[in-house]
């Protein structure tokens, strides 16, 4: 069993005998927790918190829907026949006859509607336990088949969600390669200012470099490009995981968010802030996929 893997999916699967044949349907939709439900006939009830545990083991999270249905068995249940009350009824229906001299016989069709002549008989249920194993081969296949899916959706989200990694790694680059001029410009800015509100006042221009340096470095964002480059390594190393981790991905993808935000608040600039919207379109689009990984 590969991951990531979608909580989406649909399966059925069929186990039968000689009698009748058990059909298993599941049905999956993304949820934050593991919600499973089971259908089946009334008289297997009790079997309800088996095949849950069933389908825990193929789930660790999602909605799950799974349910049972049984076909092909006896229609109906079967007759007693009462020979020695249908020959009472016989002997007294031609006793009738002979004494008031009527014609005709008694014949099956008047015999069958007389009282107790055929009863019928309650056939045993069939307990619970004895129709697990068909019931199990049953869901065995269904969520296999829904494994087959949720593993074709999951590689086909990972391609995707590698791709957007790819793009933000670039946009990234973009930034950290415009970041000596943007430092540069943002400094020039901060000397312009602080010499244009100082018009007059003799100042040291040394102490006049440190404020401009001072004010420069809390608009540094290069421990905001670190945690966020750290962040994606993380990302692409937890598609690759042999488990699941749709959770750590979402909370990875919010901190993309918020260090994103934080290098566009820091850095009052037209092209940071261009960036900024890319790198966060990208990150919203990959939340929406992300949502649904188990």
């Amino acid at each position: 069993m590969s991951y990531p893997r979608s909580m989406t999916a649909f399966g059925r699967g069929e186990a039968v005998d000689q009698e009748r044949t058990w059909t298993a349907e599941v049905r999956s939709l993304n949820h934050r927790y593991r919600d499973i439900k089971v259908r089946l006939p009334r008289q297997y009830a009790p079997l309800e918190e088996t095949i849950k545990r069933e389908v825990a083991g193929a789930y660790s999270r999602g909605h799950v829907e799974v349910s049972l249905y049984l076909t092909g068995q006896a229609a109906g249940p079967s007759l007693a026949v009462n020979l020695p009350l249908a020959r009472e009824y016989l002997r007294g229906l031609e006793q009738l006859r002979d004494e008031l001299n009527l014609t005709g016989r008694p014949d099956l069709a008047m015999l069958r509607e007389l009282p107790g002549v055929l009863s019928p008989v309650e056939e045993r249920a069939e307990e619970p336990e004895a129709a697990w194993p068909l019931i199990r081969a049953a869901l065995g296949a269904a969520l296999t088949n829904t494994g087959v899916m949720r593993e074709s959706e999951g590689e086909a989200t990972k391609r995707e969600l590698l791709a957007r990694l790819a793009r933000i790694r670039q946009v990234l680059h973009q930034l950290e390669s415009d970041l000596p001029a943007l430092t540069q410009r943002r400094q020039d800015k901060l000397r312009e200012r602080l010499e244009n509100l100082l018009n007059g006042v003799d100042l040291d221009p040394w102490r006049l470099a440190q404020e401009v340096a001072l004010l420069a470095d809390r608009s540094d964002i290069s421990e905001e490009m670190v945690r966020l480059a750290s962040h994606l390594d993380q990302f692409a190393s937890f598609l690759e995981a042999d488990e699941p981790t749709g959770r750590r991905l979402d909370f990875l993808l919010q901190e993309f968010f918020r260090e994103i935000n934080t290098i566009a608040s820091k850095i009052s600039d037209s092209r940071v802030a261009h960036l900024s919207v890319e790198l966060k379109n990208e990150v919203e689009k990959m939340r929406e996929q992300v949502q649904n990984l188990e």
